[in-house]
């Protein structure tokens, strides 16, 4: 079974299996991983924002013009940040890294 690895803000690795076919949030969950999802993978929020390893990020799909969108709202976004929901796991990212970010911007907070 593929494995990749999540780091914490404070520097913990935690390498898990990653079954194909899940997304990075859908693993997180699976495995009590920090990552919020507020919107539960449906692209309506920046809260499974993850910043993927650089070796990685040319491996991943385009990002479309939907989680882009939601990219700008992200809290410490970098040029390497993409959407947990948004990556699916494959055999080829067998391997992969994602940091978690320090803090998540979650634009739905008190609204109804």
């Amino acid at each position: 079974m593929p494995k990749m690895t999540f780091i914490k803000p404070d520097g913990e690795r935690v390498e898990v299996d990653a079954p194909i076919g899940l997304s990075v949030l859908e693993i997180a969950h699976r495995n009590n991983i920090d990552l919020e999802g507020a919107c539960e993978g449906s692209l309506a929020c920046s809260t499974c924002h993850v910043i993927v390893d650089p070796e990685w990020f040319d491996v991943l799909n385009e990002p479309s013009e939907d989680e882009e969108d939601m990219l700008d709202l992200a809290f410490g976004l970098t040029h390497t940040s993409r959407l947990g929901c948004q990556i699916r796991m494959t055999e080829e990212l067998d391997g992969l890294t994602v940091s978690l970010p320090a803090g998540t911007r979650n634009m739905m907070v008190g609204k109804s």
